[in-house]
């Protein structure tokens, strides 16, 4: 572990106050826990005989990429990451979006990069019917294009900057649009079974990541493709989620931590328990609090 004088460059100019530190520390902290706690260093990352275990860190030049970029760096810079990063943006080809922006930024922090021009958006504004939302399409060809960049560099994985909200307001819009519980987890196994989708700010507030990068003055780059349009489902859920949360300051909490503390006895799907053969007497199953209806 290195010396608590030194600093990567992501981390130069950073303010010295208290109140940020306590913050870095505990983005940091969360971030840790997450990696830890479902498992996303693979074992032969630890074994120096082993080939080199690398990531592709996905970047949008939002808040909450830069966050985990630098909360990843934080990590390996003390010896707590062992494996190799490489940070990655997709240029979608969206109108006015400022292509110098992140490869400048990268190039001065000294972070190993690559930078992908797909114009994605021209098949999503031909293939959308006008007043439909973007999001689906979009996400599914960037989700490709990433697929597809992780190979060609050698990745395992390839590394997502969401976050604790993020993975709240999808819980919400499987509950109310999609009628199912699920959520986006925080390790997942693509479908060809080759590479891992990591989300290792799943712990980690939002409002911690907007606080740190507006912070440190990192580029943002706002998203103006999905941004711009009204009415979103996510957006009407973060709506709801700000209006529990003013109410009943830490409802947002409460709510992760029930998402890790799921108990299928008491839930309805009959695929993730044996109700039919649920016997009087049987140990594994009790009532366990009362009814909070």
């Amino acid at each position: 572990m290195l010396d608590e004088t030194e600093i990567h460059p992501l981390f130069e100019g950073a303010p010295s106050t208290t109140e940020f530190k306590k913050l870095r520390k505990r983005i940091v902290r969360y971030t840790r826990e997450a990696i830890e706690q479902y498992g996303m260093i693979q074992r032969d990352a630890r074994d120096p005989d082993a080939p080199a275990v690398r990531w592709l860190v996905c970047l949008s030049g939002g808040k909450d990429s830069y966050t985990l970029l630098a909360a990843l760096y934080e990590l390996k810079w003390r010896g707590l990451l062992p494996v190799e990063l490489i940070a990655c943006n997709l240029d979608q080809g969206q109108p006015g979006f400022p292509a110098t922006v992140l490869p400048a930024f990268l190039e001065r922090m000294g972070v190993p990069h690559r930078i992908e021009y797909q114009d994605t958006y021209s098949i999503v504004m031909d293939k959308v019917p006008q007043g439909r939302t973007f999001c689906a399409l979009c996400s599914r060809l960037r989700r490709g294009n990433l697929y597809r960049i992780a190979r060609e560099e050698g990745c395992s994985a390839i590394v997502l900057g969401h976050h604790r909200d993020d993975i709240l307001e999808t819980f919400f819009m499987n509950l109310f649009h999609g009628g199912r519980l699920a959520t986006m987890p925080p390790k997942l196994l693509n479908e060809e079974g080759d590479l891992f989708v990591y989300r290792p700010l799943a712990h980690v507030a939002e409002a911690d990541c907007e606080k740190f990068a507006r912070a440190m003055n990192y580029p943002i780059i706002p998203c103006d493709l999905c941004g711009s349009q009204d009415g979103l489902q996510r957006q009407q859920v973060k709506q709801i989620l700000d209006g529990w949360e003013k109410n009943s300051p830490g409802r947002r909490q409460v709510m992760f931590r029930a998402l890790m503390n799921a108990r299928p006895s008491h839930l309805l799907d009959p695929k993730l328990f044996d109700f039919a053969g649920l016997e009087r007497g049987a140990p594994d199953v009790r009532e366990d609090g009362p009814d909070l209806r």
